[in-house]
């Protein structure tokens, strides 16, 4: 079966010229607070995934059906409404730490924050950590994944 043509894929868009158009202030400066943080926990570089979404590494995921694809491993969006934080395999995964992380809505595989200050960043930062760790270095039971 033909790879699976995901929508979101990565883009030459320019990620701190995107970044330094968030508005407000306050959602900006939250931002690069976010990059800085992901970038020290994965360890990667990086990259714009579509217009909008900063992605850290990838992986690679083929389904049961034959289907297979290219996706970021972690990756957040500073959207007009909430930051979004791209929790590969879903906050579920991780009951030992959502009770300690704050005031928080979620849709797998996305968490979404009002604020950084209602939350614990030391939360977010070990919740990003396992996720990118379980991402880069498990098979899911209905996909093979492999960073790259």
């Amino acid at each position: 079966m033909a790879k699976y043509e995901l929508k979101t894929k990565v883009t030459d868009v320019n990620l701190t010229e995107f970044l330094n158009k968030v508005e407000p202030d306050q959602k900006r400066l939250n931002a690069f607070e976010i990059l800085d943080s992901m970038k020290k926990v994965t360890g990667q570089e990086p990259k714009m995934w579509g217009s909008s979404i900063i992605g850290f590494g990838q992986y690679h995921c083929k389904y049961e059906s034959g289907q297979e694809g290219d996706f970021m491993a972690a990756g957040f969006s500073p959207r007009k409404a909430k930051r979004s934080l791209y929790i590969m395999g879903g906050i579920e995964n991780y009951p030992k730490l959502t009770p300690k992380l704050g005031k928080f809505k979620n849709r797998k595989p996305c968490l979404y924050i009002q604020k950084l200050a209602d939350i614990d960043k030391s939360v977010v930062e070990k919740l990003v950590r396992e996720s990118y760790d379980y991402i880069t270095n498990k098979t899911w039971p209905k996909a093979v994944t492999k960073v790259q």
